[in-house]
């Protein structure tokens, strides 16, 4: 299949050429990838070929409102016109809520769309129209595509963000949702909803409650949290959030707590989902003799040999698991069991550990007490 892309070095057209490249069966197409830059017999030769067009270019920040009409509408016509010199294939839009409002850039959408429909009646092939709502996502461009990517880059550098109405809602389409989309449509399937396309889910926000969720993701990096992303718009705007990092800000230092036993370094923070730690035991050393009242974890050895020991509360009963780098499994430490690890080898021992809450010093629900009596280690 030959595919044609319009502003394809744009944010969306980046992301769907990515996506479409993945797609099955994507070593047999060939994509012709138009921008403002294509010679405009780049333009004709592709459009003379083209299987499918997915025209997703246009101009929405003009110095002069004029090129409104000229980058949306005029395109738009000169596009369709060498389609129908070739195979007349079907055309889907990226057009824009916008097109039902009456102000310059409005109107030259819906020229747009008026355009793209006569030529699906005057050559029978299907025309998919998309108004799009406010786009976000990886490679978006501060100060043009939309408010989160703005936000997103000034948060991340520390610069000052505008909030002209805190409660003003913003209706949100997720890069990834909108390339899922336009893959349906082109295999046949899109999301019709009376005369045009749409995208779901739509998430909506208000504009302050934004701002306030990505300085969290800005402070929390420093604490090591990790954001809950149960939520599916909180997972989609963290991912936007870091694929907005200055290339020299990817790091942060973790906290680590170390004797002559070894080390016990904070990974990260997960808020309701717990900490993540790695735990450095030294050759032949023994380290925990401690229970929880309802802290539970699980341990999981990455590398070295060792032991894991547990018995119950009251129990003189004590549970024995060998663990392994080279076999590793996830043990349950349930509370009101007293537990330890041993490193039983040469080398050093390394075992990733996750508990359920993170760990806090004024309220440690760690009750020291050998699993075995007679070792009584600490």
């Amino acid at each position: 299949m030959n595919i044609l892309i319009t502003g394809a070095e744009g944010f969306m057209g980046r992301n769907l050429r990515e996506a479409l490249y993945q797609r099955p069966g994507a070593q047999h197409d060939t994509f012709a990838l138009i921008d403002v830059r294509s010679p405009e017999a780049e333009l004709r030769a592709a459009a003379r070929v083209a299987d499918f067009v997915f025209h997703l270019a246009g101009v929405n920040r003009p110095e002069d409102p004029a090129d409104f009409m000229h980058g949306n509408s005029g395109f738009t016509e000169t596009l369709l016109a060498m389609l129908e010199e070739g195979k007349r294939p079907p055309v889907l839009l990226s057009s824009s809520t916008q097109a039902a409002m009456q102000n310059p850039y409005g109107e030259s959408k819906r020229a747009a769309e008026q355009a793209v429909r006569d030529y699906g009646l005057r050559s029978g092939v299907p025309v998919l129209i998309y108004r799009m709502t406010n786009a976000f996502g990886k490679w978006s461009r501060p100060n043009y595509n939309s408010a989160v990517a703005t936000f997103c880059h000034n948060i991340a550098r520390g610069l000052p963000i505008s909030l002209s109405d805190p409660e003003a809602m913003l209706r949100l389409n997720y890069i990834d949702d909108i390339c899922a989309e336009f893959i349906r449509a082109l295999n046949g399937h899109p999301t019709r909803e009376g005369d045009f396309c749409a995208v779901h889910p739509v998430h909506e926000i208000k504009l302050g409650d934004l701002s306030a969720l990505l300085n969290t993701f800005h402070s929390g990096r420093d604490a090591l949290d990790v954001p809950d992303q149960s939520d599916p718009l909180v997972r989609k705007l963290f991912a936007t959030y870091l694929s907005f990092l200055p290339p020299d800000d990817f790091a942060r230092p973790t906290v680590t707590h170390a004797d002559e036993r070894g080390s016990f370094t904070e990974l990260m923070h997960m808020g309701g989902h717990g900490q993540v730690s790695v735990n450095v035991s030294r050759p032949h050393v023994a380290k925990g003799d401690h229970w929880h009242h309802t802290k539970h974890e699980k341990f999981i050895v990455l590398a070295g040999e060792g032991v894991i020991r547990l018995r119950k509360i009251g129990d003189g009963t004590i549970l024995s698991y060998r663990v392994s780098g080279d076999t590793p499994m996830a043990v349950d430490i349930p509370p009101g069991y007293t537990h330890s690890i041993e490193n039983l080898g040469d080398t050093d021992m390394l075992t990733l550990m996750w508990a359920n809450e993170r760990f806090c010093p004024e309220a440690p629900d760690t009750v020291r007490l050998p699993v075995d009596s007679e070792r009584g280690k600490s």
